[in-house]
Parts: C-alpha cells; structure tokens; sequence
C-alpha cells in the first residue's frame, strides 16, 4: 500500500508505527512479514524507541553533529547531509508479523526520518503471509 505523508519539519521523525499495523489488520495477516519502504534518498526508516520523546531528538542532534548542514559538501543542492543521514537510517525495514501482530521490542516504534523537508513523501507497507 502507498501512505503519503506531509511532513512539517526541515528534520523530524514520524512514528509510523500505527500506519504499518493498521496495514497488517486490512490485509488480515496472522503470521508473516512487513516490509516498509521509503522511495526517496534524503529520507529514511528506523526503528527505535518510541517510549521518550528525546531518543528522537537525540538521535537528530547526534546526526546533526557528525553530518552537519554546511560542511563543505560538493553537491550543488546543499542538501548532501540529508542524503548522508538517509543513506544510514536506510530506506527499508522488515518486521515480522506474528499472531497479528508486529513483533516488536517493548520500547521500539517504526518511524519515518525526514532530513529534508517539509516536503510531501511517500511510504510503501507491504504485508506477507507464511505458507
């Protein structure tokens, strides 16, 4: 299934979590897979902690840090941290789908890592059954 989302910030995480649930409750999937897929190359997927609200901003400081906006990158858009920053959060995740539901650690949350917005973006969620 294709989500659009419209993110607000420049860097911010979405917790995408509930949207890739409600993915496996429509496709009524009791034992499988969940893939979650971001078409975009300054935006990523992780998973983490959904629990404190500063893991995320941690995290976006400590990218902030190592990759910063203005470091004497060479591509003319101005935006090579946001492709650095989604090159290492990824562009998919896999989580396993077991009695209908997402086998997930009791902390982590699916979140959605944009590093270049606001813009309009894309996810894809696409739920397998097991034989």
């Amino acid at each position: 299934m294709e989500y659009l989302l419209k993110t607000k910030q420049e860097q911010e995480f979405i917790d995408i979590t509930a949207l890739v649930r409600e993915t496996v409750r429509k496709n009524n999937v009791k034992d499988g897979m969940a893939v979650i897929f971001i078409p975009h190359t300054t935006a990523g997927v992780t998973i983490n902690e959904n629990a404190d609200p500063d893991v995320v901003e941690d995290i976006l400081a400590g990218l902030n840090k190592a990759f910063p906006r203005q470091n004497g990158y060479l591509h003319i858009e101005g935006n090579s941290h946001a492709h650095i920053k989604a090159s290492l959060m990824g562009s998919s995740c896999n989580v396993i789908i077991e009695n209908r539901e997402l086998k997930l650690g009791t902390w982590q949350g699916i979140y959605f890592c944009e590093f270049d917005g606001p813009r309009n973006r894309k996810v894809y969620i696409k739920v397998f059954r097991y034989i």
